[in-house]
């Protein structure tokens, strides 16, 4: 340590001591309160701890040095009234503190006292989470709170996968707290209290079995107890007469019975034993500790030498730590120079003629400090850290989870706020990161009925009352769901309902609920709506799952695939005498028609030179252009190709004829077997584009789908109710007061096609749901359902009962192949065209080079044979055939000329070179040797 810390050190001593010089010498003793019920089983072993704290604390010396712990305990009697009028006589002796009290709904009236008088209250056994609100400044609780109790169960609720539970409590302040803190906390694991079964304080047993028997006629077998420790047994006992301990019940029950196994013998008898067996419970976790034991062996020393019947339970540790917690604070106090000094309120005083002594209730001067000091306590005591957090509850809450067999109450592990449900203890997992310290599970439990299996937790409920199922009545597709009497309903949806019940593992009663007068179809969404109201227990039929159902109900597993589709009528075409020109635009014919020319000339062109086949007069070849070109749309061309140039042109264009031919002989057969769509609808997107009405079925939720999510305005939307109106709304047209398409879910459209073979489904289908049942939201009844239409599926059932349902026939087809077939135009094959064209004019300036190449030998050659000529005759024509059209009209008379010519002359005048050559030769040597 520094030495500027050393001085500060030493600064707060002095000035400690100077305060505690200057307010004078400490007291000799300080009165300390305690409220509780002596007999009951909390308060018999609460009082021998707080007794024995007390002597601990006075014989410590380190503790309140040179001042006395004075304990002045008042009985409550488990009584609101009693415990006020013993709380205000307490506040007369000038107590700077309160232990107690035991009871939550004593706890709420005497904080109003203690809020006035400014005198901190430290209860060990009040639990209601009510009391930590800032209402009650003053409430110190040093046991764990009924929030963290509560959370608990619910862990353990969601562990088992459990949705409902049934809340049986005592109906005050206690009781209704716990149940309310149950709810939220349940409410985060998506659970709920589905049933709240509150028993009137101080009932008999009459009066509990009447509400455990309305309990039992619900739904929920996830009983959760939380009543008083005194009359706790007596519930167990009247569910036990009334055959709820049986096999497929889950009871789980709070502290207050694990604090009637550790403290009453009678709870340890056979007989009692035998009414909680298979029951779950919580006690508070407190860690073994060295200190723990030891109180444990000197209490019940005292207990045996005093020969009490009442064993130790943990509320007696959470005792004993709050009188240390009080006398520690109590020394702090003193310590800072604090006096213990008390007030008269003018505002107590005693009326004329009244006998109450409100003026001897005085408020507490140190309230506040006191109050302080006690906030922050820190010391480890027999139930761990004792310390409190920012929200005033004692840090690591923790339970242990006990399971009641026949030999007693065994461990089946732990919950704490920090790691959750686990079998490992809540001080090993402290010790580790949060992130690595979860091993959420428990040991296996046996359950009521001495099964292991886990209880589903649900079962129908017993109430007398079938189940409430609304079926819509429509006036058409009957196949679906028919009946106006509950005796008469029929159809696909009612038959999958049946099957799928029947396969439950407990019986169902149900009855149907027709809803609509069969003239037109019901609101689909209103009959959901009737369910959410609990007017209904279920929907059952062709209830598509959509986002607007599934706020109000809890849909089952789909049991059909759906999803909306466009049927229009279509019309057959009739045959024509010019029939075999559709298949192609005019473009198209006349391109086509341009290009078989245009490659017959490049041909040409190409073995005009070479080839005998493409020579003769002028006539002769322009008919065998011509015949060329349009016989290879047969491939039956007479002529071969003997250039390298002409066969690669030919080789593409024999390519592009048979892609042609092809598609000619495609759309033409389609176009003799079409049917077209009489109104031109080809999908959806011509289908929005357009301003044609629309039909659709009446009371469905494709209405409001096609107005919100695809844009239609509503005065595009016809409304349409029986197969009948289907027909003669697409028969009429949008010009007779029709419709051009009908949008609606394909089983019905199916249904519909069964009977009209003059309509079809264009396009795809655009969106994807299925149909279910629709139950009340959470309902178990849902899940099972679910799991039975699976079953179904599984076995092929559910296809049978569909192929039963849904004829298909020869007429009805999903075939679209046969529908609005086209004219092929250019765009499909301009690509291929312009593949030929650049092909056939890289032929031609590839030849047009070879040409001009041979011409300009060829030309050279004359200029030398004409050179050797004299006159002017030579140089004219010399002249001549370097003017331009001289020189054009010899280009085009050599491209006319056979190469076996050009060849022929061109070797002769090789051949003429060298005789003249070898002649000037002679020549040249006779006249050197002359």
């Amino acid at each position: 340590m520094g030495g500027a810390a050393q001085l500060v050190v030493v600064t707060v001593l002095l000035a400690t001591a100077a305060a505690a010089s200057a307010a004078g010498p400490r007291p000799s003793e300080v009165a300390v309160g305690a409220l509780f019920t002596y007999d009951s089983t909390i308060g018999r072993a609460a009082q021998l701890a707080i007794e024995l704290a007390v002597d601990d604390v006075n014989a410590d010396a380190k503790v309140l040095k040179g001042t006395k712990l004075n304990l002045i305990p008042m009985d409550t009697n488990c009584s609101g009234f009693l415990g006020t009028i013993k709380a205000l006589e307490l506040m007369e002796k000038n107590v700077v503190a309160v232990i107690g009290p035991q009871s939550s709904e004593i706890g709420h009236v005497i904080s109003q006292v203690v809020n006035e008088l400014h005198v901190p209250l430290l209860s060990f056994a009040a639990t209601d989470p009510t009391l930590s609100a800032s209402e009650y400044p003053y409430f110190i609780r040093t046991t764990t709170s009924d929030y963290f109790q509560m959370n608990a169960v619910a862990s353990i609720v969601d562990y088992y996968q459990w949705k409902r539970v049934t809340a049986i409590y005592v109906d005050d302040d206690y009781g209704r707290g716990g149940v309310s803190a149950l709810g939220d906390a349940l409410a985060l694991k998506r659970a709920q209290v589905s049933y709240k079964a509150a028993i009137p304080p101080n009932s008999d047993t009459d009066v509990i079995r009447d509400v455990l028997f309305r309990a039992n006629m619900m739904e929920s077998r996830i009983m959760v107890v939380h009543v008083n420790p005194d009359t706790g047994l007596r519930v167990f006992s009247a569910a036990k007469k009334l055959q709820m301990m049986t096999s497929g019940y889950v009871w789980i029950v709070t502290d207050w019975l694990a604090a009637v196994l550790d403290s009453s013998p009678a709870s340890r008898d056979p007989k009692n034993i035998s009414n909680i067996q298979g029951v779950i419970v919580l006690r508070q976790h407190t860690p073994d500790s060295d200190a723990k034991k030891k109180f444990i062996s000197r209490w019940n020393t005292v207990a045996r030498n005093r020969s009490m019947t009442s064993g130790l339970n943990s509320y007696a540790f959470y005792a004993y730590d709050s009188v240390w917690a009080v006398a520690r604070s109590v020394d702090q106090f003193l310590n800072a120079g604090q006096q213990i000094n008390f007030s008269t309120d003018p505002r107590l005083h005693d009326p004329n003629g009244t006998t109450l002594r409100l003026s001897t209730l005085k408020i507490f001067d140190g309230g506040d400090q006191m109050l302080q000091q006690l906030l922050l306590t820190n010391f480890t005591g027999l139930t761990g850290p004792v310390r409190f957090d920012s929200s005033g509850n004692l840090v690591r809450p923790a339970y242990d989870i006990l399971n009641v067999g026949p030999s007693g109450a065994s461990l089946v592990g732990y919950w704490s706020n920090y790691s959750g449900l686990s079998v490992s203890a809540p001080e090993i997992l402290y010790q580790m990161p949060s992130n690595a310290s979860s091993d959420y599970q428990l040991k296996n439990v046996v359950w009521p009925g001495d099964s292991t299996d886990i209880p589903r937790g649900w079962v129908f409920p017993n109430n007398g009352q079938p189940l409430r199922v609304g079926i819509p009545v429509k006036p058409s597709f009957k196949t679906l769901v028919s009946g106006s009497s509950p005796d008469t309903v029929r159809g696909y949806c009612i038959d999958v309902f049946k099957s799928a019940i029947k396969l439950l593992p407990y019986p169902v009663p149900y009855q149907f609920v027709p809803i609509g007068d069969g003239t037109k179809n019901p609101s689909y969404v209103g009959i959901v709506g009737m369910v959410a109201s609990n007017t209904l227990d279920v929907a059952v039929g062709d209830f598509a799952i959509v986002r607007n159902g599934t706020r109000l109900a809890e849909y089952t597993q789909p049991y059909i695939d759906s999803g909306l589709v466009i049927v229009a009528p279509v019309k057959h075409v009739s045959s024509s005498a010019w029939a075999f020109l559709k298949p192609f635009t005019w473009e198209m014919w006349f391109v086509t028609g341009a290009l078989f020319v245009l490659v017959g000339i490049v041909v040409w062109l190409l073995e005009h030179r070479t080839n005998e086949e493409f020579r003769g007069p002028p006539r002769n070849q322009i008919i065998t252009i011509f015949w060329f070109s349009f016989s290879t749309m047969f491939f039956s061309h007479r002529q071969n190709t003997g250039t390298a140039l002409g066969r690669f042109v030919l080789i593409i264009w024999m390519f592009v004829v048979l892609i042609i031919t092809s598609s000619y002989t495609a759309s033409l057969t389609s176009i003799l077997t079409v049917q077209q769509l009489a109104t031109g609808i080809t999908g959806l997107d011509s289908l929005i584009s357009s301003s044609l009405p629309i039909g659709y079925q009446t009371g469905k939720f494709t209405k409001k789908y096609l107005m919100i999510n695809l844009n239609i305005p509503e005065s595009r939307l016809v409304h349409l109710n029986t197969i009948q109106e289907y027909a003669d709304a697409l028969t009429r047209g949008p010009k007779n007061g029709g419709v051009a398409a009908i949008i609606d879910e394909k089983p019905y459209i199916d249904i519909f096609l069964s009977h009209y073979c003059n309509f079809k489904i264009v396009g795809q289908q655009f969106t994807r749901e299925g149909w279910g049942f629709a139950f009340q939201k959470e309902s178990p009844l849902a899940a099972d359902m679910s799991t039975a239409i699976l079953q179904l599926s599984e076995s092929g059932k559910l296809q049978s009962i569909h192929d039963e349902w849904f004829t298909k026939p020869s007429c009805a087809t999903d075939d679209e192949s046969n529908l609005g077939a086209t004219r092929l135009g250019l765009g499909s094959f301009w690509g291929l065209f312009l593949i030929c064209a650049l092909i056939c004019l890289l032929a031609l300036v590839m030849f047009f080079i070879q040409v001009c190449w041979q011409y300009k030998q060829y030309s050279n050659s004359e200029d030398a044979d004409e050179s050797s000529a004299a006159g002017a005759d030579g140089a004219g024509k010399r002249q001549r055939r370097l003017s331009g059209l001289g020189s054009f009209k010899e280009i085009v008379k050599f491209v006319d000329m056979k190469e076996e010519e050009i060849m022929k002359k061109s070797t002769k005048r090789r051949s003429g070179e060298k005789d003249n050559h070898a002649a000037g030769l002679s020549y040249a040597q006779s006249v050197a040797s002359a």
